[in-house]
């Protein structure tokens, strides 16, 4: 096997690259022993609100507190049921399952997003919310999904966790629904040094709540309103955040030209995306013979990924709610081919043909 030549992320590189303004925050923090709940944090807060274009946002801990924190404000609870996809990081299901309710799991489309018109047949009197997720950042069919929530009078809490930047018709992701979510986990678009995540809202009354149970259900230092949780993220990382975010539209940019590279060259070689429709936390292709391919990839030397092999509804937590393989066939049939490319901001232009030579040489030779 031939060394690594592309790496899948490169998060050394990353942190190279504006190591010389991310040394400062650390240090002023540091001699200032200001580490919890302090100035960082709000700085950031209004900055990660302002560019979401909400309200209000919340930094939290990571990106599943924020889902649980958004259904336990919203008083989703034991016997109510919430409607996700089947595709998405174990996470979105285990947060609905971590408050007690019951995850009810809706097909997705051929661009891996719930399908909006399958919503409705699984609605029963138990539901009280709908959580979308705008998976490998591309936003959900927001429209039909909206719709349906006033009719049914339901939530809508956006599981936006590989989605910061994207737009759907115009307006930013983290804006359309009661509340979004989103993870500053290392390996997304816009990261922190660790776990991080963050929650937009526009509306009053849950921002009120959900800044209570982040912080123990603390309404000041000594008197408690509600029992709540330590979900808080940290000065440190806020001000990593701080950094990052003027950059983000500048890394998105890039990723989604490196996407369109992919789809310009691969595309008459393997399934690719229809648009660009999306800020690329991950580029997809699809091939029948997949696990060939990333075989043949990692033997000269390019990483690529699964995400994720296993669907939600086959997870042994799920197989419990009565779930089994044929449930969601649109799904269990694309993920069978799917497989993530490199699409990181630290890529070269040569490294990205490289992977386009390697894919088009493979298909040359199996089909």
């Amino acid at each position: 096997m031939s060394p690594i030549k592309v790496k899948f992320v490169d998060l050394g590189e990353h942190y190279r690259r504006i190591r010389d303004e991310i040394l400062p925050v650390f240090d002023n923090l540091s001699l200032k022993g200001d580490y919890i709940m302090g100035e960082e944090l709000k700085k950031c807060e209004s900055n990660l609100a302002q560019y979401c274009e909400t309200k209000y946002a919340i930094g939290v801990a990571n990106a599943t507190d924020a889902l649980i924190l958004c259904l336990k404000a919203m008083g989703i609870k034991e016997g109510d049921e919430v409607i996700t996809p089947p595709h998405s990081f174990i996470a979105t299901a285990g947060s609905i399952a971590a408050v007690g309710a019951k995850p009810v799991f809706v097909d997705v489309k051929e661009d891996y997003n719930i399908d909006a018109d399958l919503i409705e047949k699984a609605i029963t009197y138990r539901t009280k919310a709908i959580m979308p997720v705008h998976f490998t950042g591309r936003p959900a069919d927001m429209d039909k999904i909206i719709a349906i929530a006033k009719k049914h009078n339901l939530k809508i809490i956006e599981d936006a966790a590989q989605a910061i930047g994207a737009r759907y018709k115009g307006r930013k992701i983290g804006s359309l629904g009661d509340a979004a979510c989103f993870s500053l986990h290392p390996l997304k678009n816009l990261h922190v040094h660790g776990d991080g995540g963050f929650i937009t809202t526009n509306d009053d009354e849950l921002y009120s709540k959900l800044m209570k149970l982040r912080n123990h259900g603390l309404k000041n230092r000594d008197y408690c309103d509600d029992w709540g949780y330590n979900s808080r993220l940290d000065n440190i990382q806020a001000g990593i955040v701080n950094v990052k975010l003027k950059y983000i539209d500048q890394w998105n940019k890039r990723r989604q030209e490196i996407a369109a590279y992919y789809i310009k060259e691969l595309k008459h070689y393997v399934k690719t995306p229809e648009d660009l429709d999306s800020v690329y936390h991950l580029f997809f292709i699809r091939h029948p013979l997949r696990d060939k391919l990333q075989a043949f990839l990692l033997e000269h030397g390019i990483e690529s990924k699964v995400h994720y092999p296993v669907l939600i509804h086959l997870q042994e937590p799920a197989r419990r709610l009565g779930y089994k393989e044929g449930d969601f066939p649109v799904a269990e049939n694309y993920i069978k081919e799917l497989l993530s490319l490199p699409v990181h901001t630290e890529l070269s232009d040569e490294q990205v043909k490289y992977v386009v030579e390697k894919i088009k040489f493979f298909c040359e030779l199996y089909g």
